[in-house]
């Protein structure tokens, strides 16, 4: 039955499809013979293989994550790309790698724990072993309230392991979040006559008023300012090992890194998944002393400072110095082999031009696939690379005004249900007349964004730019809820249909801008948009860019980063 219904779906989605009247000129040939290609001779889950398998994790300075690159430089050379190279950034900080990582109780009872390791940490000095203390640290303290706490546990926590803060009671998630957007959901989310099209979720917005709630008020120090002065507190204090809770349920883990890059400012650092973290403190309720045993080993490359992004072409005709772009980033977290964040946006990208150079496309337009590196540190492969290829608008180089946009996937497994493009609402509705043919596959529309702030992820580095960077929305599926960011985020969890389907229209939307003779729509000059101003202060550390808002921590379990 299960063969019948793949060969029956199969047979559907590469059946021909009545064609759409639109003001735009629409290719039915080449929608078909891209829906053929990506149907029948897929490429994707392969690639998705070798990222995650062979290649993950890929933190970014990795000696994974350049050797991911120089694959698929190799791969798509062999597929008949041109100018297939790794193209280098400045990451200023050296790589870093997990190597190995034993963690177990061993009284009152003897068990394993599973945890993950804080990225940018230090090693423990071999196998360690000692009893707990749980810190609870005062909640938005003066200095002085904090240094009169330190001084009150000062001799309590040397030579300890430490867990940081209360546990975390996760409740059962009796309703949890649908796996495919409805329907009517998608397409009023992507209506541009939806006053509320554009508008964030729900969950972000309550992320953005707890982040003003949460600001230090005269004479309280900042959440940054305490937890430098905790990880200082813990080093000079001789702990063993800090262990923060994971918080999620069903084993999760999110570990991201050390804020200082510095692994000489921290005492080594795990994430512990919630339920062993809330075994070992209601055993420590009951005056139950425990004993655990780390050995953790890391490895620095001080060559990491070089950071790579992965480029190839098809290079176009008439049009040549004229560029679209689609890509995705690379690099992923540790906690995984990082296969939907985002192993299977490169993925899903690479499928997308290798559907048009394997159907013979010749693109009047260059089509420049661009991996990056550095997005979950802040987007820095991108942003380095939008500046020193485009410029601004308020900084132009000669490449701004050959540019035609930038597709950018990278919110999971999910199939594509809509785009949102940086520009007028010409752009928007270009890009709706563009993938009309492909709604049977789940995409329903397009809208128009004017905001300039970066995050997300990378095409919002062409938006800062004043480029027109175009984002997708998916299918959540398991994204939010179990893989982002997370231990779970394996090869297992993507579903292959939905990659073949994002392909082919992506693919198709690649084509028909890359074969216009007139470029994607852009803001005219007088009505560019402003940019925001920085959001960085002069001491800030680059922190992870999230596709997704972050589960909030109480104040008094610093987070996991």
């Amino acid at each position: 039955m299960r063969t019948l219904t793949l060969v029956v779906l199969s047979l559907a989605l590469s059946a021909p499809l009545p064609p759409f009247r639109t003001a735009e000129v629409i290719d039915a040939e080449i929608n078909a013979k891209i829906r053929k290609e990506g149907l029948e001779s897929p490429h994707a889950m392969r690639t998705l293989h070798v990222l995650t398998d062979v290649y993950g994790p890929r933190l970014t300075g990795s000696p994974n994550l350049k050797n991911a690159g120089e694959w698929v430089v190799k791969k798509m050379t062999e597929w008949g790309f041109e100018n297939a190279h790794l193209e280098p950034w400045d990451f200023g900080k050296p790589g870093w790698l997990n190597e190995r990582l034993t963690a177990h109780i061993t009284a009152p009872v003897k068990d394993h724990l599973v945890c993950e390791v804080l990225a940018w940490t230090p090693s423990t000095n071999g196998t360690v072993k000692g009893q707990t203390f749980t810190m609870i640290p005062p909640q938005r303290p003066t200095q002085e309230v904090l240094t009169n706490y330190f001084n009150t546990i000062k001799d309590q926590v040397r030579g300890k392991i430490v867990l940081m803060g209360n546990p975390l009671m996760v409740p059962v998630n009796i309703t949890p979040p649908a796996k495919r957007m409805d329907d009517a959901q998608a397409k009023a989310r992507f209506d541009p006559a939806n006053p509320a099209a554009n508008q964030p979720p729900d969950s972000v917005r309550r992320q953005q008023q707890q982040a003003q709630q949460q600001q230090a008020q005269p004479g309280q120090l900042s959440a940054q300012q305490v937890a430098d002065q905790i990880d200082a507190f813990l080093l000079s204090s001789g702990v063993l090992v800090r262990i923060n809770d994971a918080g999620r349920e069903h084993g999760q883990i999110r570990a991201f890194n050390n804020r200082s890059f510095d692994p000489s400012k921290v005492v080594p650092t795990v994430i512990m998944r919630n339920e062993d973290y809330g075994r070992i403190a209601r055993l420590m309720t009951d005056n139950i002393p425990v004993e655990l045993e780390f050995n953790i080993v890391n490895r620095l490359y001080p060559e990491g400072r070089t950071a790579y992004n992965t480029i190839a072409e098809i290079t176009g005709t008439d049009k040549r110095d004229e560029v679209i772009m689609l890509g995705g980033h690379l690099d992923s977290w540790h906690a995984a082999t990082g296969a939907t964040d985002n192993a299977v946006g490169c993925a899903t990208m690479m499928e997308a031009a290798r559907i048009l150079k394997a159907i013979g496309v010749k693109p009047r337009r260059t089509i420049r696939v661009a991996l990056w590196s550095g997005e979950e540190q802040g987007l820095l492969g991108s942003q380095a690379y939008v500046k020193q290829h485009f410029g601004s608008f308020e900084d132009p180089k000669p490449g701004f005004e050959l540019f035609n946009g930038y597709f950018n996937i990278d919110t999971g497994t999910g199939r594509i249900r809509g785009l949102s493009v940086f520009g007028p609402p010409e752009a928007s509705q270009l890009l709706r007349e563009i993938i009309a043919p492909f709604q049977d596959l789940g995409v329903v529309g397009a809208l128009s964004s004017s905001s300039r702030r970066t995050g997300g992820s990378d095409h919002t580095s062409f938006n800062n730019a004043g480029l027109p960077g175009i984002g997708v929305a998916q299918d959540p599926i398991e994204y939010n809820s179990a893989t982002w960011h997370t231990n779970l985020d394996t090869y297992e969890r993507v579903i292959e249909a939905d990659v073949k389907t994002s392909a082919i229209v992506v693919a198709s939307a690649v084509y028909h801008l890359a074969m216009r003779d007139q470029p994607l729509p852009r803001f005219a000059k007088d009505k560019m948009p402003t940019p925001p101003p920085s959001r960085r202060g002069p001491d800030d550390q680059a922190q992870p860019a999230s596709t997704a808002p972050p589960q909030t921590a109480p104040a008094t379990r610093p987070n996991n980063r």
